[in-house]
């Protein structure tokens, strides 16, 4: 699209980011919780210290002897991992890149750079944007949200940048430039609270050479139509969690007639190695499985600069076995019955969002070509540039967090 416009930077409006986690080992991620419990059990198994460190592997920060706190809102140990053994830390569910839902071990003796400020605030509330950096020639949305913890983390090498709505839990103070809110309220003669304009940004939010922009409407019709799109496609990003935009409660589905199913079912043992795409039969092939219908777009849906049906696939294919060592060779020797349901949930979320993309396209458009409020009116308001202060996470006190070796932090 090309826009007359001066339309302020996400960065602007959203001025509170956090850089994507660093787990610094693989085997702390996986798309199988049984997995990481596998692994975890085969960790503290070991006796040796020299083997438990090859087990654990190398990274940047961290060692068997890392003092270290826990993560907020996990009740994980918090000796040093040499002594560590037990239970394994419950598996968390975290969106790994744009749309992979993976699991995660939330024990911050593992993780490089696990973000727990981005912990402190995640809760039922909480839904967090992630801005995706451009890749050349790689179509894909700008921003895609998410209602769990989002690593931030690229396929294609270009980590995005994570963006809270709220800086506190509960729902509590926006992360939103200060005074927006009142300005887009004054403008368009009726509330905007902080999920309208969220919605508004993932329906309109686009790259542009200064970054991603976030092209502003001043006609309140046209304003109403994109927050309705907006929540549609949070509904669907966030699989339904997020409360409006959908049926409430539900989780996305095709119509009758048009949902995906298995039509050849998959090995019943090993994995399959291979995945395709027939477009006259609409059928995507996984090994000898077959799943149909699934429409062109899903197969083509870029994210985040690669192919995200290709991407999910390899996660799981074991095509990297022979390569895999330490604690990230133990994987699962068979398909779980699981990732067959997350496929097709995968498939129907793609599906939907590629029927909507006309739509979006088109408000870009009406955007473009009507009255708009530029990032030089928000600056002769005051609204822009945000204060240094909301471009840095909010003091949480709700709670105590337990410091390295059981002590206990204050925030």
């Amino acid at each position: 699209m090309t826009a007359k416009q001066d339309a302020p930077r996400l960065s602007e409006l959203l001025p509170w980011s956090v850089a994507p986690l660093r787990p610094g080992r693989s085997w702390v991620m996986a798309p199988d919780p049984a997995v990481l419990r596998s692994r975890w059990k085969a960790l503290v198994g070991a006796a040796d210290p020299a083997e438990r460190a090859r087990l654990v592997g190398p990274s940047r920060a961290r060692t068997l002897h890392s003092a270290v706190g826990q993560l907020p809102g996990q009740a994980t140990a918090t000796g040093r991992l040499a002594r560590a053994d037990g239970a394994c830390p419950e598996p968390v569910r975290i969106t790994h890149g744009p749309f992979d839902q993976q699991w995660l071990l939330p024990d911050h003796r593992l993780i490089d750079a696990a973000r727990p400020e981005l912990w402190r605030v995640a809760d039922g509330r909480q839904l967090f944007a992630v801005e995706w950096a451009q890749v050349p020639q790689a179509p894909g949305p700008a921003v895609v949200c998410s209602a769990v913890l989002p690593d931030g983390r690229s396929p294609a090498g270009r980590p995005g940048r994570i963006r809270p709505l709220y800086r506190r839990p509960g729902g509590r103070e926006p992360n939103l430039a200060p005074g927006l809110a009142g300005l887009l309220a004054d403008r368009l003669g009726h509330r905007a609270d902080p999920a309208d304009l969220l919605a508004w940004i993932t329906a309109c939010c686009h790259h542009s050479p200064e970054g991603c922009v976030v092209p502003l409407t001043a006609d309140p019709e046209l304003w109403e139509r994109g927050v309705a799109l907006g929540e549609q496609l949070l509904w669907l990003q966030t699989r339904g969690a997020h409360d409006r935009g959908g049926p409430a409660g539900e989780r996305p589905r095709m119509p009758g007639g048009r949902r995906p199913y298995v039509r050849a079912a998959l090995p019943a043992r090993g994995l399959p190695q291979t995945l395709g795409y027939d477009p006259d039969e609409e059928a995507l092939l996984l090994g000898t499985g077959r799943i149909a219908p699934v429409p062109a777009g899903v197969w083509e849906f870029h994210a985040g600069g690669v192919r995200v049906l290709e991407t999910w696939f390899a996660a799981r294919s074991g095509a990297d076995a022979d390569e895999a060592a330490g604690l990230a060779a133990l994987r699962p020797t068979a398909w779980p019955q699981e990732w067959t349901s997350e496929l097709l949930e995968l498939v129907t979320v793609l599906a939907l969002l590629a029927e909507l993309e006309p739509c979006r396209a088109e408000l870009l458009q009406h955007t473009a070509d009507g009255p708009r409020i530029g990032a030089d009116a928000l600056r002769a308001a005051g609204v822009l540039p945000p204060p240094d202060a909301a471009r840095r996470p909010a003091s949480v006190l709700d709670h105590q967090e337990e410091g390295p070796e059981g002590q206990f932090a204050l925030l």
